[in-house]
């Protein structure tokens, strides 16, 4: 009988190749619980009680259990990390999420994030900007291109969107990128000070920058995969590929 052999599912290879770059570059890997309290997913992180983020079309709520949720991020992991741990600060958090909303080929009600944070004294825009140039060009080689946008996130100050150029027409123009030359692939920022003071930390002696990243979507542009539910799918034809 021939052998049958496994193959490593594209969301996974991918999660495993951005964690084993960023513990390279020195962040330690911290996980934390799916099932998440309202105060972790969004009050210490700066989220307002009339936020549209707390509302039913984007937040499941555990029926039954008073203020509880599956968590919409992965950014309650590091206020309980920054709760349990002295400055300095340098973590990586994979994991999955969850957001309630109508699916389509580019939205499912669970996908992955990983974030990231750094806290310590002399933290600086400089250096968020150098780690993410670092990390994207061991991702996806040296002549990736990487630019920061101004926008707003309530846990961080100032915020950004961050694009990197297109992987597949490297910036030309294609499809993909929406004739763009640029694909965004994360938001970051400056850790806002009621964050750092929510996990017990002083604002007044240390900063910290944030990012995080959506990986189901850059998998889906780095490989040409047009319908984000085929990941789910359990359709092998999409994982032999890999």
């Amino acid at each position: 009988m021939e052998e049958t052999k496994g193959h490593i599912h594209p969301l996974t290879r991918t999660m495993d190749e951005i964690v084993r770059i960023f513990t390279e570059l020195g962040f330690e890997v911290a996980l934390g619980p799916e099932i998440e309290t309202e105060h972790y997913n969004f009050d210490a992180l700066n989220v307002p009680k009339n936020h549209p983020a707390r509302d039913m079309q984007d937040t499941f709520w555990i029926k039954g259990v008073k203020e509880t949720v599956l968590r919409t991020h992965t950014s309650p992991v590091q206020v309980r990390f920054m709760e349990k741990h002295e400055p300095p600060l340098r973590i990586i958090v994979p994991g999955k999420v969850y957001r309630y909303e109508a699916t389509d080929a580019t939205h499912e009600t669970q996908f992955h994030q990983v974030e990231g944070l750094v806290v310590g004294k002399d933290v600086t825009m400089a250096g968020l900007k150098g780690t993410l140039e670092s990390f994207f060009k061991k991702l996806f080689g040296d002549d990736i291109k990487m630019r920061m946008r101004p926008s707003f996130f309530p846990f961080v100050e100032p915020g950004v969107e961050i694009d990197v150029s297109c992987f597949l027409c490297s910036g030309t123009g294609c499809n993909v990128c929406k004739r763009s030359g640029w694909i965004e692939v994360m938001g970051g920022g400056m850790v806002h000070p009621n964050v750092l003071h929510a996990s017990g930390i002083d604002p007044r002696k240390y900063g910290g920058f944030a990012f995080g990243m959506g990986v189901d979507r850059l998998v889906m542009a780095k490989y040409g995969i047009e319908d984000v539910r085929l990941f789910y799918s359990a359709d092998l034809r999409l994982v032999n590929q890999f």
